[in-house]
């Protein structure tokens, strides 16, 4: 917890979300794209040998490993983007709460 209000805390959590989106969205839309320039740069050997050679390097196990990582990070910043949603909302429950007891004793 912080002492920043919730709305500042959901601030800072969509912008994170936002950007680590991003970047693991801009990974997985270039695959097709960087798997071609690697296949491309082994020259002329059929198309089937280009993308076998180029799936079982170890860059390009390194490309999709950074991209799976990259969707992990965005999916654990959507949790917390919903982590705080889930606090604000507890908090308006139990002043909703705290009123309606209050009207009750009144």
């Amino acid at each position: 917890m912080t002492d920043r209000p919730l709305s500042e805390e959901y601030r800072l959590a969509a912008k994170a979300w936002v950007e680590k989106e991003a970047a693991a969205s801009l990974l997985e839309e270039c695959k097709s794209s960087v798997l071609s320039e690697r296949m491309a740069a082994l020259g002329d050997i059929p198309v089937s040998r280009a993308e076998m050679q180029v799936k079982a390097s170890d860059e390009w196990r390194d490309f999709v490993e950074a991209m799976v990582e990259a969707r992990r990070q965005a999916n654990l910043a959507k949790v917390r983007l919903e982590w705080v949603r889930m606090k604000h909302a507890e908090a308006q429950s139990a002043e909703a709460s705290k009123r309606a007891e209050m009207r009750l004793t009144a």
